[in-house]
């Protein structure tokens, strides 16, 4: 048995879920770039505050994007059939709750916990469309959106 079946990357991404998660990266995106360039993140700082700039922005989004891909597992796990769904309800709560610890900690390895916690969503994503319990075009969409916040926390880490 192979890690993902066919249907992985052949199924086209619908429109808006695509352009949506798309627009979902834009808070990572703005994100490194401010984190990179102080310069074009004082304007904003100085306007809304540095929880608008930079990491700060990244972990509390990053945070908020983790719990809400738990709340799409959760609905997910609604597909499955016992045993596995137990085990996939409780799974589906773990990015919320890595949020949680993650927020509420003042370690400062904040920024690269999560990265980890966006690498454990996307194999929670994989053993989600391997039950068949996903759109056919979920992993290719979840590929590309893991790969672009990944990027971007990585530029601001």
């Amino acid at each position: 048995m192979t890690l993902l079946d066919s249907r992985a990357f052949q199924t086209q991404i619908p429109s808006a879920p695509l352009w949506l998660g798309l627009a979902g990266v834009l808070p990572f995106v703005w994100g490194a770039l401010s984190a990179w360039n102080g310069e074009l993140a004082r304007p904003v700082a100085d306007w809304l505050g540095t929880g608008f700039i930079g990491r700060g922005l990244q972990l509390t989004y990053g945070a908020v994007i983790l719990s809400f891909m738990s709340g799409v597992l959760w609905g997910f796990a609604c597909k499955a059939v016992k045993p596995k769904a137990a085990l996939l309800f409780s799974l589906s709560t773990l990015p919320a709750l890595w949020a949680a610890f993650l927020l509420a900690s003042a370690a400062p390895m904040q920024p690269i916990l999560l990265i980890g916690g966006f690498v454990a969503l996307f194999g929670l994503d994989i053993m989600f469309f391997r039950y068949r319990l996903t759109p056919d075009w979920w992993l290719k969409l979840r590929a590309l959106l893991t790969a672009l916040v990944l990027a971007c926390l990585a530029i601001a880490a």
